[in-house]
């Protein structure tokens, strides 16, 4: 059943109903006072709708944790469904990527949601996640991870993307670009389409891409990981002679990379659990 997602954040009534006009006019003034031109064509309904699309956006990109992480299980339940996305049946991987992202989670900068990790049968290197607590890491991924502290950086980076909840950002961004946010909120169906199709096919804004790197390895450190190994991960993924699906729509690598180096003190970040190549690919060989 549809429903629409919107958040009141006006607890009177009646300053409900003359506030809102007013932001609406202001907000959706300041999208189109470019060029005296551009003015003239929009009247005031248009001004309104456009305004209310904006305040309707802003309240989806900050819904409370409940109701994301209710669309986040639609989102994934759509992903599975529709996209075919294939959810390994493999217990014993599964749960082992669980522990990591637990362990994780536990030590982000939003622990207070519950998290879901789950191992895609594919043989791409990629990972990616949905909003939440929904994360998604590819076969081909933890293969060429060479120890845990590398797939666990890549789990942390997703975490990150939760922690700002850049997936809900990217929805409220698309759906008032695309005219489809409406008084009410947006449709729910529409809502989870959206976020299946920004997990999938949409690549995220350098900005975002820098801010889940830096939580990632605040993360990695706190879980007690070696935080050098993210470094040591993207340098082996960048060496190939191509980049995988997990870096191809990102910024460019090498910058990210300098980035990270700037954060961090050689000697201290390669200090930590997870970097023992033997032991992982030894657990691996008994779980796939």
């Amino acid at each position: 059943m549809s429903h629409p997602f919107s958040i009141q954040f006006y607890k009177s009534p009646t300053r409900r109903r003359w506030l809102l006009p007013v932001l609406s006019v202001a907000t959706a003034s300041s999208l189109v006072l470019g060029s005296t031109a551009e003015v003239q064509a929009f009247s005031l309904g248009d001004l309104l709708r456009g305004g209310v699309q904006v305040i309707q956006g802003i309240q989806l990109s900050n819904m409370s944790p409940e109701k994301e992480v209710e669309l986040g299980k639609d989102i994934n339940e759509y992903l599975i469904e529709e996209e075919n996305l294939a959810i390994s049946d493999n217990e014993r991987l599964t749960r082992y990527v669980n522990n990591i992202g637990q362990r994780l989670a536990k030590k982000s900068d939003r622990s207070d949601i519950p998290y879901t990790f789950q191992v895609v049968e594919d043989d791409s290197v990629n990972a990616f996640a949905t909003m939440g607590g929904y994360v998604y890491v590819h076969t081909g991924l933890i293969r060429e991870a060479d120890n845990e502290a590398q797939l666990a950086s890549v789990i942390a980076h997703e975490i990150g993307h939760i922690a700002e909840k850049h997936a809900l950002k990217q929805m409220s961004n698309a759906a008032i670009q695309r005219g489809i946010i409406t008084a009410s909120g947006i449709d729910h169906s529409t809502a989870v389409q959206l976020g299946a199709e920004f997990a999938l096919r949409r690549p995220r804004s350098r900005e975002h891409e820098y801010e889940a790197d830096r939580l990632g390895v605040e993360t990695l450190g706190r879980a007690g990981y070696a935080q050098w190994e993210m470094i040591q991960f993207f340098e082996k993924l960048t060496g190939g002679a191509s980049i995988p699906e997990f870096l191809s729509t990102h910024p460019d690598t090498e910058k990210r990379i300098e980035r990270l180096k700037s954060m961090l003190d050689p000697q201290t970040a390669k200090n930590g659990y997870g970097t023992n190549r033997n032991t992982y690919q030894s657990r691996l060989n008994s779980l796939m």
